[in-house]
């Protein structure tokens, strides 16, 4: 198993400078990550800094919390697009996931699915439950509706709330797909052993700020 490829090495701290993004580049071309995950501001010096590299540019729109307005969605979306960016993570709104407003919710993400097919071919899109804050009832549903509304990964947390991944929250996202959508665990992911149990669980990718160390312990 070949961890680095699992992974989409993250840095969404506020407080994040350009050096350290730049120097979180650098690390995903060196250990050959899936993707790199970073504030929408710097996609232009993802694409320019990682062209050439397999390694994919990634960010988040409607993030950390999810009930921006289905056109903001779009628009930011829009917008990191044409500045490069191939893979984006969204949170679903959870304030219409947890009033019951299932439709709404669909139609939403769905929504957003079809305008970022008609931008570009190829993008990954990523749809992130925030499940600390959801019963298991809700995770059902939510994984349900980000499969029915034709996006790419449903995303169990954004690493700003309460929790994030978990065993048992990864197995039953898993459940629920069957396969046919990606499971993306993130939140706390800090070392191998808790990877490889992620993977195990039925995560077929990760998003960890911690991807240098944790590939550099696979490898001892």
């Amino acid at each position: 198993m070949i961890l680095a490829r699992y992974i989409d090495h993250t840095l969404l701290r506020p407080d994040a400078t350009e050096a350290e993004v730049r120097r979180l580049l650098v690390e995903a071309a060196e250990h050959g990550f899936a993707s790199v995950c970073i504030p929408p501001v710097y996609i232009p010096l993802a694409a320019e800094v990682l062209n050439g590299t397999p390694v994919a540019v990634g960010t988040v729109v409607g993030f950390p919390l999810g009930y921006v307005h289905p056109e903001v969605r779009r628009a930011e979306s829009r917008q990191a697009v044409a500045d490069g960016a191939g893979e984006l993570d969204t949170v679903l709104n959870l304030s219409w996931l947890k009033s019951g407003e299932d439709d709404r919710v669909r139609d939403d993400l769905a929504g957003w699915v079809a305008a970022m097919r008609r931008e570009r071919d190829g993008l990954i899109l990523k749809v992130i439950l925030e499940t600390a804050l959801l019963t298991d009832g809700e995770k059902l549903r939510g994984a349900r509706l980000v499969m029915e509304s034709g996006a790419d990964f449903v995303k169990t947390s954004t690493g700003f709330a309460k929790g994030g991944a978990t065993i048992p929250d990864v197995e039953l996202l898993a459940r629920v797909v069957e396969g046919r959508i990606g499971v993306k665990a993130s939140g706390g992911i800090r070392d191998a052993a808790t990877a490889r149990e992620m993977i195990a669980a039925g995560a077929t990718r990760l998003g960890t700020s911690s991807g240098v160390g944790i590939v550099w312990e696979a490898r001892s």
